[in-house]
């Protein structure tokens, strides 16, 4: 040996998870499959079509459309620079730094932004400074080459701010309406009836049933007008989804707040009447009186609930027009037999969103039970670029959806394999071969073993499996063209052809 122990050597890291993510593992994923199959199967009958938007949007697409001083844009998204816009090599082409942005600009490479115009003002300086240097004498080598480094270094960490930031996305409607704007759907029929589902992602603290990526399964419905038939047809489309899924405990909440003409007269109301009461409410209460009053309606803190029960309420402070909108919907939904409950402090903040809110919840979820929102937003397309647009749709948490169905008992799935194939001898290898590829042409799950097994422990496999049945084949059952089937639930057996194999199975 050599001088002292050989160093044990390390084992590689093992890695896990990220902190609020999780792996959805098979059982549990076939339930999930059976509720986005569902959701698939309900939005089609309602002729609603899928879209597909990008994991990632510009980061200014959800800040203008959530608010930029929400916590979501705030805190909460996952934001980064999408490479470089600019290269050192283009310096040696352009002589000015604004002609440079203005390039860029134009092509649409680099957006504008708060951060990059703190970028571009960096650039000129750092670039001020490399050319000062290079037009500069007397210096030594060693001094000019290290300050010529701190010059380059300084450019680069400059272009390296300049570019698209990007977020992964916290939620879809805005990517669903900036689809809609860019490939001009307002030109379709209308209106453009479209649902979604995949993974979105925000920097919230974990907790049961609510993940930093986390899954949405929501709807939209873009253009044509804003007939309460269309309200009502939505709310009815995912109380028929949550029906299908036998989901348990489900109360829906419904509320108008009111447009731009109504709703900044209750707004200035309610704020009146928060400050007198302004002493007796919590931090956050007192600091949305300012920034967000109707926010305080959403408060849990139970020393605050008695005073906003006797705070005014925003249905007895509508418009004529948004009151008979209300009411038809209301009308609308008792034509179509859908039961809700009235929510005075059901509301959203932001100024887009009108008239019909809606809130769904669901047992086994604890106090936060909603597994969805939705409501009217008639002017968010608009706020996008897009042309006036009328809107309304809804986004259903599906991690928490999924949770009150497995704590309800509605989650089980059907596990296991239709069919274990248990072969004894290279002529039933064969013949067991050609079986599995029929049963699954068929539509049957078959687990055949790649080796041979004694048959008891075949049989043991099938059992831990889940097998319904074991097909059981060997010379004899291959020499007289009958085929073993064992019913692993009782123990019975019987000898069927092919073709009975099939009809049998099929009739089950």
């Amino acid at each position: 040996m050599s001088e002292g122990a050989v160093k044990k050597e390390e084992k590689p890291r093992k890695f896990q998870a990220i902190r609020g993510t999780r792996d959805l593992l098979p059982p549990e994923t076939a339930l999930w499959n059976r509720v986005e199959q569902t959701a698939h199967q309900v939005f089609g009958t309602f002729g609603f079509g899928e879209i597909r938007v990008p994991i990632f949007e510009a980061t200014e697409l959800f800040a203008r459309s959530i608010g930029e001083d929400t916590d979501v844009v705030g805190k909460e998204m996952y934001s980064f620079f999408e490479g470089r816009a600019v290269e050192m090599s283009e310096f040696e082409e352009l002589t000015k730094v604004d002609e440079l942005a203005a390039e860029k600009l134009r092509s649409g490479e680099i957006h504008h932004t708060e951060q990059t115009s703190r970028a571009l003002e960096r650039l000129r300086i750092a670039v001020q400074r490399y050319r000062t240097l290079l037009a500069s004498s007397g210096k030594s080598e060693t001094a000019f080459l290290n300050e010529f480094s701190k010059a380059v270094r300084s450019i680069t960490a400059a272009l390296d701010r300049i570019g698209v930031e990007v977020t992964l996305r916290p939620e879809a409607t805005a990517s669903v309406c900036r689809a809609y704007i860019e490939h001009s759907m307002q030109q379709l029929p209308q209106p453009v009836k479209l649902y979604y589902m995949g993974p979105m992602f925000r920097r919230e603290r974990p907790q049961k049933g609510r993940y930093r990526q986390f899954y949405q399964i929501g709807a939209e419905v873009l253009g044509g007008g804003d007939a309460p038939a269309i309200d009502a047809e939505v709310i009815e489309m995912v109380m028929a989804f949550f029906d299908r899924l036998e989901l348990q405990g489900v109360q829906l909440d419904i509320n108008s707040i009111g447009d731009k003409n109504c709703r900044p007269k209750y707004v200035e109301l309610l704020r009146a009447e928060l400050l007198k009461v302004k002493d007796k409410l919590g931090a956050d209460s007192q600091r949305r009186i300012e920034t967000n009053p109707l926010r305080v309606l959403d408060s849990k803190v139970e020393s605050e609930q008695a005073i906003i029960a006797k705070l005014p309420r925003i249905a007895d402070h509508l418009c004529e027009e948004c009151a008979a909108h209300y009411a038809a919907v209301k009308r609308q939904l008792e034509m179509r037999g859908v039961i809700y409950h009235e929510n005075w402090r059901l509301v959203r903040g932001l100024d887009y969103y009108m008239r019909t809110t809606f809130e769904i919840t669901a047992k086994g979820l604890g106090s936060q039970n909603a597994v969805c929102g939705g409501g009217r937003y008639d002017g968010l397309v608009e706020l996008l670029g897009g042309p006036p647009t009328k809107g309304i749709g809804f986004a259903i948490g599906e991690d928490r959806l999924i949770l009150s169905l497995q704590e309800s008992g509605k989650g089980a799935v059907a596990t296991g394999r239709d069919v274990y194939i248990a072969w004894m001898g290279e002529r039933a290898h064969a013949t067991a071969i050609r079986a599995a590829k029929d049963l699954r042409k068929a539509g049957f799950s078959v687990e055949l073993p790649p080796v041979e097994q004694k048959f008891g422990k075949a049989l043991g496999q099938a059992d831990k499996l889940g097998a319904k049945y074991t097909l059981i084949l060997g010379d004899n059952e291959v020499s007289e063209g009958l085929w073993t089937l064992k019913t692993l639930a009782d123990g019975s057996q019987q000898k069927l052809t092919e073709p009975q194999l099939l009809d049998f199975l099929r009739k089950l």
